[in-house]
C-alpha cells in the first residue's frame, strides 16, 4: 500500500511538474512594435461630422418599400461637402443606386491593392423602444462624452472613419504606392444583395484582386475575457455560415375531440426538440482554438496553466464554455428555432405546422453536412425539410495570420492602441466581406472600438453610441494603417 501511495504522489508531483513547465514556455504572442506618436486630431469636429452622419435615417428594412432614398442621397451629398479632398482626388463610382466606390490610384504599379469597407445602412429601431433612448436615435447628439445613434457602432463609424483618415493623410501631401479602394454598401444588413455583390462583381470584371480586405467584424473587447486586464483586440480571419431550414408536418385535420397520437404540431415540436437536444458537435479547434493561443499567455496564472495544458483540461473548458452562449457559439455550429406555426382555432386539429430552424455554420462544418445532421437527427419522414429563404451561405476561408495584411492590421491595432492583446478570432454574425471571396484569401474583420460588456446589447440595440475619445482612435487607426499597408515613398 505504501509503494502504491508513493507512486501516486511522484505521478502527481509530476503531473505538477509538466503542468508549471507548459505554463512557462506558453510564452507571449504579442508583436513588439515601435511606438509613433499620436496623430493630432481635432475631436470635437471629428465628432460633429459623424454626429451629423447620423442623422440621414438610412435604414434597411425587409420590406423593400420602406426605403427611402433620400437619406441616402443626402447622405452622399454630406459626404460630398465634409470631404472634399477625397472627392476631388479619389474616383468615386456609385454602385447598385447607392453603394459607393472610391479608387484612390497607388503611384506605382505591380502591387496588389487593398481594400477597405464598412456599410452606410442602419437597421431600424424596434417600434415601441424610441423612448427609451437616452438620446433620440436618429438626432446625432454629442453628450456626456459620447455621439450618440444609431450607427454610432454599426457601421457609419467605418464610413466616417475611413473618410476622415484619407481626408488628412491627402491634406498632409501624402500618396500610396499601392492603390487603396474603398467600398461602403447600403444595403448590408438585409444580405448586401445589390450594394456589396454588385461592387464585387464590378470590381471582378476588372480584373482586381486585392492583397487583403478590411470590413467591419470583431472589436477591442475591453473587460469582457476572464483572467486577461488588458483590452484583447479580436481581428476575424473567419465567419460562420448561414442555412435557415423550414420543416413542414402535414396531417389530416378534424375535430379536436378525437385526435390522434401525435398532431401535426405534436410531431413538429418533436423534430425541434430533438435538434436542441442534439446539437452539431463543439470543440476548442480552429478559429477559437488560434485565438486561445494568442490569448491565454496574457491570461492570470491559474487560467494560463489550463489554456497552456489543453490536453489535460480541454474537456472541463469545452463544457464550461457549452454553458454559455456567446462562448458556446465561438465553438460549434448554432441551432436556433426561431418560426413556428400552426392551428387556426382551439377545437381544429390543424393540418399543417411549420417551422423555421437557424443554424449559424461553424467554418469546417457545410450546408450539406447541417442539412445531414438535420435529418439523421429528426429521422422521421413525417417531416419534410426544406431550405427557407435564400439566405444559405457557406461559411468563410479561414484567412492567413502570417500574412501582410493581417500583420498590417495587427500592427497597426499595437501602436494605436498600446497595450492591447491582439488575437484572431471568429466573427459569429455576416458582413458584406463574404461576397468578395473571389477578390482576395486574406479577408478581415476588425473594427476599431472599444466594447465593454454593457456595450454588447446597444449594437442593434437601444441607445447606441459611441465615445468622442474612441472614435478619435478609430480615425488614428485607419490613418496608420494606410501608412503601414500603402508602402509610402
Amino acid at each position: 500500500m505504501k509503494k502504491i501511495l508513493l507512486l501516486l504522489i511522484l505521478c502527481l508531483v509530476a503531473l505538477g511538474v509538466v503542468l508549471v513547465v507548459n505554463t512557462f514556455r506558453f510564452k507571449s504572442k504579442q508583436v513588439q512594435v515601435e511606438s509613433i506618436t499620436a496623430l493630432a486630431v481635432d475631436q470635437e469636429a471629428l465628432a460633429g461630422r459623424l454626429a451629423q452622419a447620423l442623422r440621414f435615417q438610412t435604414v434597411s428594412y425587409q420590406d423593400t418599400n420602406q426605403f427611402r432614398s433620400e437619406e441616402f442621397t443626402g447622405l452622399h451629398k454630406f459626404l460630398e461637402q465634409s470631404f472634399p479632398r477625397v472627392h476631388s482626388t479619389l474616383t468615386k463610382e456609385v454602385v447598385g443606386d447607392y453603394s459607393l466606390l472610391y479608387t484612390w490610384k497607388g503611384l506605382e504599379d505591380g502591387g496588389k491593392p487593398i481594400l477597405l469597407m464598412s456599410h452606410q445602412d442602419v437597421v431600424p429601431v424596434e417600434p415601441g423602444t424610441e423612448n427609451s433612448w437616452t438620446q433620440p436615435p436618429f438626432e446625432g447628439r454629442i453628450k456626456d462624452g459620447f455621439i450618440w445613434g444609431r450607427g454610432a457602432l454599426d457601421d457609419k463609424v467605418g464610413v466616417l472613419g475611413i473618410l476622415e483618415a484619407v481626408e488628412m493623410l491627402l491634406a498632409q501631401g501624402f500618396q500610396p504606392k499601392r492603390t487603396i479602394y474603398l467600398a461602403f454598401g447600403h444595403d448590408e444588413e438585409i444580405g448586401g444583395r445589390n450594394g456589396a455583390v454588385k461592387i464585387a462583381a464590378l470590381l471582378q470584371s476588372r480584373g482586381v484582386t486585392f492583397d487583403y480586405i478590411l470590413d467591419e467584424g470583431s472589436a477591442i473587447a475591453n473587460g469582457i475575457l476572464p483572467g486577461v486586464a488588458s483590452p484583447v483586440a479580436l481581428i476575424g480571419i473567419a465567419e460562420k455560415g448561414i442555412l435557415s431550414v423550414e420543416l413542414t408536418v402535414e396531417t389530416e385535420g378534424g375535430h379536436s375531440s378525437a385526435p390522434p397520437p401525435q398532431t401535426a404540431i405534436g410531431i413538429l415540436s418533436k423534430a425541434i426538440s430533438r435538434l436542441e437536444e442534439n446539437q452539431m458537435p463543439g470543440s476548442i479547434k480552429g478559429v477559437v482554438g488560434q485565438m486561445f493561443q494568442s490569448v491565454g499567455p496574457e491570461m492570470t496564472f491559474g487560467k494560463k496553466l489550463v489554456f497552456a495544458n489543453l490536453w489535460l483540461f480541454r474537456p472541463l473548458v469545452e463544457r464550461q464554455m457549452a454553458a454559455q452562449p456567446s462562448t458556446n457559439a465561438a465553438m460549434r455550429t448554432t441551432t436556433a428555432a426561431t418560426i413556428i406555426e400552426g392551428g387556426v382555432k382551439e377545437n381544429v386539429l390543424p393540418s399543417k405546422a411549420r417551422a423555421v430552424v437557424n443554424f449559424r455554420i461553424l467554418p469546417g462544418d457545410t450546408v450539406k453536412s447541417v442539412l445531414d445532421h438535420v435529418n439523421q437527427t429528426i429521422n422521421d419522414s413525417r417531416v419534410k425539410v426544406t431550405n427557407f429563404g435564400e439566405t444559405a451561405n457557406e461559411p468563410s476561408a479561414v484567412s492567413n495570420t502570417e500574412s501582410g495584411g493581417y500583420q498590417a492590421i495587427e500592427r497597426t491595432i499595437r501602436q494605436v492602441f498600446q497595450g492591447a492583446v491582439v488575437a484572431p478570432s471568429q466573427v459569429n454574425g455576416a458582413t458584406d466581406s463574404r461576397h468578395y471571396a473571389e477578390l482576395s484569401n486574406s479577408i478581415y474583420r476588425f473594427a476599431p472600438f472599444i466594447v465593454r460588456s454593457e456595450d454588447l446589447k446597444r449594437i442593434h440595440g437601444t441607445d447606441e453610441r459611441i465615445s468622442v475619445e474612441n472614435y478619435a482612435q478609430c480615425v488614428r487607426f485607419y490613418h496608420q494603417l494606410i501608412l503601414n499597408s500603402a508602402q509610402a515613398r
